[in-house]
This record gives C-alpha cells, structure tokens and sequence, in this order.
C-alpha cells in the first residue's frame, strides 16, 4: 500500500530515458547481432560508448528520482557499473577476446537483475503490465550467463547471444518507459473525492501503526 500511495502523490520525472536507452540497446543490439565474429573485438568501441551513455543517462535518472521511485537505487547503481565498465574499455580498447565476452555479460546481467527488481515494485504498485517487463528482464539474465558461460555454449555464435542480451534488456527498457509513464499519468486520473479517500486511508494506516 504504501508504494501504491506514493506512485499516486508523485510523479515520476524523465520517465522517457529508459525509453531512450531501450531503443538504443535494441539498435545497438540488432546491429552486433549482424556482425560477424571477426568484427566482435572492434565493436569494444562501440560497448564502451554504450556502457558510458547508458551509465550517464541512469544516473542521471537515478538522482532526479530519488523521492519518486523506489527502484532509485538499482538505477544509481547500475549506471555508475555501466560508466565504469564504458571507461573500462576506453582505457583499454585492444582488450581481448577472452575478457570482453565477461565485461558485457556482468554488465548485461547486473542491468537485467536492476530491470527484474524494478518489475516488483511496480507490482506492488499495482501496475497490470509489470509481467511483460519481468519476462524480458529473465531473458536477459539467462542470455547473459550464457554470455559468462562462454566457450561452454561454443555451439551458439558470441555474436548472436551479445545481440540477442542487448535487445532483451532493451526490450525491457522500453517497457519499464510506459510503465513509469502510466505511473506518472495516474495522478490525473483519479477524481479529488478519490484522492481525499486515499489520504483518509493512509492516515488510518498511520495511525494504526503508531
């Protein structure tokens, strides 16, 4: 009940910078998915200024929402991951092979676990569509412990699981955006009469629970 109150008294500011990240990763992602397995090591350019534009922008989303979103914290701690994963591989832009797989897995499965807990809270807030984003963020997980895996699914190309990771957690970026946005517009859906019961409740609950 109390996330629930909260979603209705506040409003949830930038709700549209998941949805940007979503549609980067999906982007992103559809491209390493069409690259070929040569070109995996030039694309840590690419990783790094994904890592750090992502890493900004939650961070960024994370600090502007700290008395909105309960789910803050995950943000403030996934893109300050994501920043120091992107540096990561600007300081170090021939790394190999071997390495790069695990800096995107870890990466990867840390923002699909942020997406998971997120997915929880917006079901306590009693968000009908908070499933869908559950699904994509267990995606995303499972792809990148194949990711971590690797070379033991040798058999599936390295490429298809980066692309297929970036486009689930993007996926779930973009559904997490409406989410956050329906959260933010119910507000202004409901009546003053409904607003003043909703008060009434919460003080009753206070009160029972001084």
């Amino acid at each position: 009940m109390p996330n629930l109150l909260k979603s209705f008294r506040n409003s949830v500011k930038h709700w549209y910078i998941p949805l940007i990240l979503g549609i980067l990763f999906i982007l992103f992602g559809i491209y390493v998915f069409s690259s070929p397995l040569e070109t995996y090591l030039a694309l840590s350019v690419l990783f790094s200024v994904s890592f750090i534009v992502s890493g900004l922008f939650d961070i960024f989303f994370s600090l502007n929402n700290t008395k909105f979103l309960n789910g803050w914290g995950w943000y403030l701690i996934t893109g300050l991951l994501s920043l120091a994963m992107g540096i990561y591989l600007v300081t170090y832009p021939k790394i190999s092979m071997t390495i790069l797989p695990f800096i995107v897995g870890f990466t990867v499965m840390f923002r699909s676990f942020q997406l998971l807990g997120i997915s929880f809270d917006l079901k306590e807030a009693h968000i009908l569509r908070w499933g869908n984003l559950a699904v994509f963020s267990i995606l995303g997980i499972i792809l990148s412990f194949m990711l971590l895996a690797n070379p033991i699914f040798s058999g599936i190309s390295l490429v298809v699981l980066t692309g297929l990771s970036f486009i689930f957690v993007g996926a779930a970026s973009v559904v997490l955006a409406f989410n956050l946005k329906k959260l933010k517009n119910y507000p202004n859906k409901l009546s003053s009469e409904l607003k003043e019961r909703i008060e009434t409740l919460q003080n009753e609950i206070n009160d029972k629970m001084k």
